[in-house]
């Protein structure tokens, strides 16, 4: 199976992990877990034969499932919004909420890559209110989404928990789980946002499910932010490695720096 570049951009998406430690991840036999789909980029860069990807974002999961199903109609749609692109055109799709399949996944392809700074976020009534970025490339020289199709066709998709999904792996399973997580930005909100969407006591529940599915015998691969309440959660049950990667979110490219975030293995 060929190697895909995700199509989406993803406040905290793993990219860097792909392109730095992907040899990391040991051999397994089982299926592939990934608990927090975001732009899917480990999923990608692993390729597995069978895998199992969940996210609580029903409009991702209908996005990645709408691709795998008729990504032609998808990229028809997205290469139409490319014509279309303007002020007006961005802010009364933002407000629209359509119910096919292919316009629902279109839709969202299109805000991700023309909003600002590629940021998911929703107001308390779940309406996505993202202003309009600087970005006027709707289709992009990377799409391939006939190569994302065929790498999801053993995919299930699904909008879930993670506890739902993580507590399904047995034995030669692996799971790599890169939850929400509060890092130094509080740009246009992100902090809070992270703080709303994942708070401790799910950091909490997460570990303990993760531990579980390391008793079962699964293979397990966490990503988190570098900071002493994440190395205390973790430190007893797994191994913890610090690793620096490119700030990627803040609005200008003299305001990105290099941001710390740990590695967790249960080998």
């Amino acid at each position: 199976m060929e190697f895909a570049i995700p199509f989406l951009k993803w406040a905290g998406g793993k990219r860097w992990f792909v392109n730095q430690h992907l040899d990391g991840i040991p051999a397994y036999k089982g299926r592939y877990f990934e608990p927090f789909l975001g732009s899917g980029a480990v999923f990608f860069g692993v390729r597995p034969s069978r895998a199992i990807l969940a996210d609580l974002n029903p409009d991702l999961i209908a996005t990645f499932s709408a691709i795998k199903q008729n990504w032609r109609g998808v990229e028809a749609l997205l290469r139409k919004y490319h014509q279309l692109h303007s002020k007006p055109f961005y802010y009364m799709m933002r407000k629209s909420r359509p119910r096919s399949p292919i316009v629902r996944a279109a839709r969202f392809i299109y805000l991700n890559r023309t909003c600002w700074n590629g940021l998911y976020r929703v107001n308390v009534s779940g309406q996505f209110n993202v202003p309009i970025g600087t970005k006027e490339s709707v289709v992009l020289e990377t799409d391939d989404f006939d190569q994302v199709s065929r790498l999801l066709k053993h995919a299930s998709l699904v909008v879930s928990d993670f506890k739902r999904v993580i507590r399904r792996a047995r034995k030669g399973d692996f799971i790599f789980a890169d939850p929400p997580y509060v890092t130094s930005h509080s740009n246009n909100g992100f902090l809070k946002y992270n703080e709303n969407l994942f708070g401790w006591d799910d950091q909490v529940r997460l570990r303990d499910c993760l531990l579980q599915a390391k008793k079962n015998g699964a293979h397990v691969l966490s990503t988190n932010a570098d900071t002493p309440p994440i190395r205390k959660l973790y430190k007893k049950d797994f191994t913890i490695r610090s690793v620096t990667r490119p700030s990627v979110i803040a609005a200008g490219s003299d305001k990105r720096g290099m941001v710390r975030e740990l590695i967790i293995t249960s080998w």
